[in-house]
């Protein structure tokens, strides 16, 4: 046995004894991939094998592994400053120049940040910026948060109420009170009976619906993603559901919040992704493509609104919430470098162009009579995959799949998730043509290899 197993064996093992995983089962890291170096779009494993990275690992290496603008970024500000606190009455310098910068990028109403270390808390944090706002504006009884089915805002026990997912739920007790879903807008599965309105429409009424039920003054906010990703599988909302979604907020004073921490920083071709519906929350959240996950750090984005009434209650009756490593200075110094490279090297509107390339692609599938539906927006692109084209229903997770389809797409170089019957795709923004293409045609012959027509 080579050296190379001999100390994979010996990792593994340690690994199956001490470590708990994201969403952890023993049987998932019997013979798990162990990387151990990155370059570009490519990651390497303890076998020597490398893959393109298809899903940016996990949504969120934007500028793709071994920037060393990144490294020295981090570098330098560890050598200047490793930590400091931000809690009030202190502040640090790249985390006012962090929020200089995306007060210019982000949406035009947004007016102060918070940072977090990720998009579970960035999602807490959210949460229980709604509820404050409420209650300093003298209305303590909006605490209800409505989201949707399928979507996935984190696990934390804030965020996995919201999260529409079930399996974040089952097993850890009943979801905190509070919190309620609708139906996801999804395009390819959403039917409605109405016949006066579209169906984007129809599928944002279902918001309107849950807040006359509950009652206006018990409903603090929404909380959606523009694309929902992790627990959806790339489902893309029709191009009138977010503006009729902003007017039902506005009618029964429901604070919009957009998740943004897989859309933001360009991911879908825009620098945040309701700007492609014309559309502005009053709370926005971000995480991952923020430092290109080579930091944690995460936060979001408020009102000038929110702001103005986090700034004018009490002392004593301040928003007392913090997190011991907000506004971290190496994440801030690490998010800069990052987001001066997104916009040197124009990332955002080449996210923007691959994706149509990737889509194009992708989309002759669908004469596949095992693919209903190839879609996306940006570099976030799915493919589904059904048993039956007619009926759209899902083949049974028996028959593994999802399982064969990644099996094959390894087997040509591709990394990435297959979501249950989704195969989910979002490589680095500096990804090249010629590996789009590679992506793409290795996506075709992994369904036609693991999805046999009968």
């Amino acid at each position: 046995m080579s050296h190379k197993k001999n100390l994979k064996k010996a990792l593994v093992q340690s690994d199956l004894r001490h470590l708990i995983h994201p969403q952890h089962h023993p049987s998932e890291h019997q013979d798990p991939q162990v990387w151990v170096s990155g370059k570009g779009v490519r990651l390497t494993n303890i076998e020597g094998q490398t893959f393109i990275d298809g899903l940016s690992s996990m949504w969120n290496v934007y500028l793709g592994h071994g920037r060393k603008e990144l490294a020295a970024a981090a570098h330098r500000q560890l050598k200047q400053l490793a930590f400091a606190t931000a809690y009030a009455g202190a502040t640090n310098e790249p985390a006012v120049e962090l929020v200089k910068t995306l007060k210019r990028l982000i949406y035009p109403n947004i007016e102060a940040f918070y940072f977090t270390l990720g998009g579970s808390d960035a999602t807490d944090t959210s949460i229980r910026t709604a509820r404050f706002y409420w209650q300093a504006r003298g209305k303590p009884g909006k605490q209800k948060i409505i989201a949707r089915k399928l979507s996935y805002h984190g696990s934390t026990v804030g965020a996995a109420s919201a999260t529409g997912v079930e399996e974040f739920s089952q097993g850890f007790g009943p979801r905190l009170p509070g919190f309620l879903h609708i139906e996801s807008p999804n395009p390819y599965r959403f039917t409605t009976t109405r016949k006066d309105v579209s169906p984007g429409v129809a599928a944002a009424d279902l918001l309107e619906e849950a807040i006359l039920r509950e009652g206006p003054e018990t409903v603090a906010a929404f909380i959606a993603e523009p694309v929902q990703g992790g627990g959806g599988g790339i489902l893309v909302p029709q191009d009138d559901y977010f503006p009729r979604i902003r007017k039902i907020c506005d009618k029964y004073n429901v604070l919009l919040i957009s998740d943004e921490v897989i859309t933001g920083f360009g991911r879908t071709g825009r620098w945040f992704a309701l700007e492609h519906w014309g559309v502005q929350p009053d709370i926005v959240q971000f995480a991952k493509g923020i430092t290109s996950g080579y930091f944690p750090l995460g936060g979001i984005g408020v009102s000038k609104e929110i702001k103005k009434t986090l700034d004018s209650v009490e002392s004593g009756k301040r928003w007392w919430h913090g997190y011991t490593a907000s506004a971290h200075p190496v994440g801030c110094a690490v998010a800069l470098t990052n987001l001066r490279i997104l916009e040197k090297e124009r990332l955002v509107k080449r996210s923007e162009k691959l994706g149509r390339r990737l889509l194009r692609g992708l989309k002759p599938l669908e004469k596949h009579p095992h693919i209903g539906e190839v879609r996306g927006l940006g570099l976030l692109v799915g493919v589904e995959f059904v048993a039956n084209k007619k009926t759209k229903e899902r083949f049974s997770s028996d028959l593994g799949v999802a399982k064969r389809v990644r099996q094959e797409l390894l087997a040509r170089g591709v990394l990435t998730r297959v979501l249950d019957d989704v195969i989910c795709l979002a490589p680095p923004l500096v990804i090249s043509e010629r590996d789009i293409d590679h992506i793409a045609r290795s996506v075709k012959e992994a369904v036609t290899e693991a999805i046999r027509i009968d």
